[in-house]
């Protein structure tokens, strides 16, 4: 029997009806003006979106603002209790956005599945911990014992949250999860090449409980939408390039709001003399090659000590080697597609300029059109030099060059040297030596003995990156926190915090100075 155009399946688990249900969650004035999306396995249209205007983000802000009060007013347990449901209904329905992932991004079911872990992580976290970070706290007065203070936490009102493509489910909702708790709306703009999985995950915590209304979605060219969600909202959280981090940075200032950002990255990894191979190897292939390299905290660098390399070498190329691509819907493939045909064509530029310059292919090099559009082999590189693009640029695809080194010293300072600090990873027999190491790394993240995930996954701790490649940080209480207006209260009972009325001010200055004196010597007294 043939199938409706409504439910004509484009997956296992998704079909033409699926798109169009999360897309009518987008309200525009004009919903004749469209934007297509592409499949990132085959090329072919996916499917289409409402094309937003600074107009309709306007409209999408007030909405947002109508509703955040209220949210805002019920206690912290019930706006948490909507995290804990959402958790669930993530876990139940991961299926679905599984495909949307897949589709509309190109990865492996296995990477897509790390999506599902970050935002149930998230989920999970922020709902169990949001009153705690909350909570008035208590902090020392001007005068112990006659001054009390207390710091409370107002939600700043509308978050703008600008996510990017490479991972559309944990970046188009996980920053948002910590806002909605702390009691604020959202206004988001999901890339344009990946909009379905934000959009489902919308429609989740809808059912979930959250307000109507309370997540506003505009969907649309980031270049026309940028500026106006930057002007509508509160505070800005963006992930992306540090180059147009730089121009968004610059209109928050503009606007004296903050902003918090997770931008560029040129990662390193160190093998040290006492690391054990064959793990070492393992964890350099996920490191590199996780979603098919489009991954802001994978690596592109990696420093071996001449002792190690030859062992080192052989069995990660024979690894790469190894790995099986494929534009199936499911969990065969071990590498999947490169998201569209601008980032395969950077990927080729920067393997051919390496090439033309000297530097050697041991594995991979080339696309492979046969499987899809814009699948590309994973590649090592070797005898990369400072002439090379790929030597310090982000490539931001399946592409890793390999460095031999000395010594330990000289791999810190060769990691270390690039204007990028997001992540890098240390491997190593002896932890203690692990993590005196990490600590001379210039990155917001130093993983020992792991990729990425480790840290990545300790959503208690803070996650961002030093340097260019980023401002803030998300993840534990700098997650939510970032998204409140801190206010401190002070009750002053008796004496006045100054110069009491009269008492002349030089026996003032004496006595207060005295009583500096003895505080210094008062254990708890800051």
């Amino acid at each position: 029997m043939n199938e409706t155009a409504e439910n004509q399946r484009i997956s296992p688990h998704v079909d033409a009806g699926t798109l169009r249900r999360l897309t009518r969650r987008v309200l525009v004035a004009d919903p004749g003006s469209e934007q297509e999306v592409l499949n990132a396995m085959t090329g072919e249209a996916l499917g289409t979106v409402p094309r937003g205007t600074a107009e309709d983000v306007r409209a999408a802000a007030e909405r947002g603002r109508g509703v955040q009060r209220t949210w805002a007013a019920r206690p912290i347990r019930e706006r948490a209790a909507v995290l804990l449901r959402f958790h669930d209904l993530v876990l139940e329905r991961q299926e679905e956005v599984l495909d949307l992932i897949q589709l509309e991004n190109g990865k492996a079911r296995r990477h897509a599945f790390e999506e599902i872990m970050d935002v149930a992580l998230n989920a999970r976290y922020y709902a169990h911990t949001a009153e705690r970070h909350l909570k008035p706290k208590r902090r020392q007065g001007a005068q112990p014992g006659l001054t009390r203070v207390w710091e409370l936490h107002h939600p700043k009102g509308l978050i703008g949250i600008i996510s990017p493509w490479n991972y559309p489910l944990t970046l188009g909702i996980s920053d948002a999860l910590p806002a909605l708790v702390a009691g604020n709306a959202v206004l988001s703009h999901p890339s344009a090449q990946t909009p379905y999985s934000a959009l489902w995950a919308v429609d989740l915590l809808k059912e979930a409980g959250m307000p109507q209304g309370l997540v506003q979605v505009v969907t649309g060219s980031g270049s026309e939408l940028g500026t106006p969600i930057i002007e509508n909202s509160d505070f800005l959280m963006f992930t992306g390039s540090t180059a147009v981090g730089r121009k968004v940075a610059a209109q928050a200032g503009e606007r004296l709001i903050e902003s918090s950002m997770e931008l560029g990255g040129k990662n390193a990894l160190l093998v040290l003399e006492d690391a054990d191979v064959e793990k070492a190897v393992s964890g350099a292939v996920r490191a590199s090659f996780s979603n098919t390299g489009q991954l802001c905290i994978s690596m592109e660098r990696i420093y071996v000590p001449e002792r190690l390399w030859d062992g080192f070498v052989s069995r990660f190329v024979s690894a790469a080697e190894g790995l099986r691509l494929s534009a199936e819907i499911g969990y065969g493939a071990e590498t999947g597609s490169l998201v569209s045909r601008k980032q395969l064509d950077t990927v080729v530029r920067h393997v051919e300029d390496a090439v033309s310059k000297g530097a050697r292919v041991l594995a991979g090099g080339r696309a492979r059109p046969e499987i899809g559009p814009f699948f590309h082999e994973p590649t090592v590189l070797a005898d990369v030099d400072e002439s090379m693009e790929v030597y310090a640029h982000e490539t931001f695809g399946p592409v890793v060059s390999l460095y031999r080194v000395a010594d330990e010293d000289e791999a810190v300072s060769r990691a270390n040297d690039s204007e990028y600090g997001l992540n890098f990873s240390v491997w190593t027999s002896d932890e203690a030596h692990g993590r005196r190491v990490a600590a001379r790394l210039e990155a917001g993240t130093v993983n020992v003995n792991d990729a990425y995930a480790a840290a990545w996954g300790s959503v208690d701790a803070p996650m961002g990156g030093m340097k260019a490649s980023g401002l803030g940080r998300r993840h534990g209480e700098h997650g939510i926190l970032k998204y409140t207006e801190a206010q401190t209260i002070a009750v002053e009972r008796g004496i006045p915090a100054g110069n009491p009325d009269g008492v002349p001010p030089r026996a003032y200055a004496r006595a207060f100075t005295l009583g500096l004196k003895v505080l210094k010597r008062v254990p708890g007294i800051k």
